[in-house]
């Protein structure tokens, strides 16, 4: 069992969680995930790393609730089951700092795909990269975790589609009108997000680094899940991932992909319901 510090509600459907886990965040590197059980029954849920402290062993994860199993994350107070990790392979840049140093870079976070984008500019940042973001979220009250995001980066703009915060319209929008400053792109978020970016870096030879954790669902490569196709070559997020080269994943079969366990899904959130599982209150 695993002692979770804090499970809080951060938005209207995100929470953010800190646990103990010293053996998770040894090792770790920006990029990596973890897998969480909240039960010894519970399905494996991987989540990127989105912070942490390395003295402490406290390792912190922000996850947004989209099924069942999500859900019933929401309900753990003290206790995890299983935390495993770190997983997968780190970006790129985080493991090759020197290799980079003298690279104009902009990161493009798409919703919570600013959990996964922060420790990677943070460590960035740290190691005297100055690194640019372009944030964008349905509206303001989704943009998360500014305060710190703010405190790493070079430059932030800000895309809402409702234009309640920053710039009104896409995160491509705000890319395209500065994009030839760059080396390098990396775009984490939705997959339609990274699709449109990858679309435009690959007009301009914009090298684009995207992050296929959308796709996971066991974590461990034994679903098949999250296969896609990268290059013509099938490979899986989990394992060869989860970062690729976003001008040869193939977006549409990915999109395709996330489908696939949605009735499922449904009658196991449908039956948690009847059980009286509820992410505020607990089990009623």
């Amino acid at each position: 069992m695993y002692k979770v510090l804090k499970n809080e509600k951060i938005s209207s459907d995100s929470y953010l969680m800190e646990i103990v886990a010293k053996d998770a965040v040894k090792k770790a590197i920006p990029g990596q995930f973890v897998i969480l059980m909240a039960k010894e029954d519970s399905e494996r849920i991987p989540l990127t790393i989105y912070d942490y402290d390395k003295e402490k062993g406290i390792l912190s994860v922000i996850y947004q609730v989209v099924g069942a199993s999500t859900e019933e994350l929401t309900t753990i107070k003290d206790e995890l089951f299983a935390v495993a990790g770190p997983l997968g392979n780190p970006n790129e840049i985080c493991a090759d700092v020197e290799k980079y140093k003298d690279k104009k870079i902009i990161y493009i976070a798409g919703g919570v795909g600013i959990a996964p984008v922060y420790p990677q500019v943070k460590y960035l940042h740290d190691h005297g990269l100055k690194v640019d973001v372009i944030y964008g979220a349905r509206t303001a009250n989704l943009l998360l975790i500014r305060d710190k995001i703010e405190k790493v980066v070079n430059k932030i703009s800000y895309a809402t589609d409702d234009g309640s915060f920053g710039t009104k319209g896409l995160v491509t929008d705000i890319l395209e009108k500065k994009i030839d400053k760059y080396d390098i792109c990396v775009a984490i978020g939705p997959v339609i997000m990274m699709k449109f970016v990858s679309e435009l870096t690959k007009k301009h030879n914009l090298k684009t680094i995207v992050s296929m954790n959308p796709l996971m669902v066991d974590g461990s490569g034994m679903c098949g899940a999250c296969r896609c196709e990268v290059d013509g070559k099938p490979r899986f997020a989990c394992i060869h991932g989860p970062e690729f080269d976003g001008h040869k994943v193939n977006f549409d079969l990915a999109l395709k992909r996330m489908n696939i366990y949605k009735e499922e899904e449904k009658e196991k959130w449908d039956m948690m319901k009847k059980e009286g599982i509820n992410g505020s209150n607990g089990k009623n």
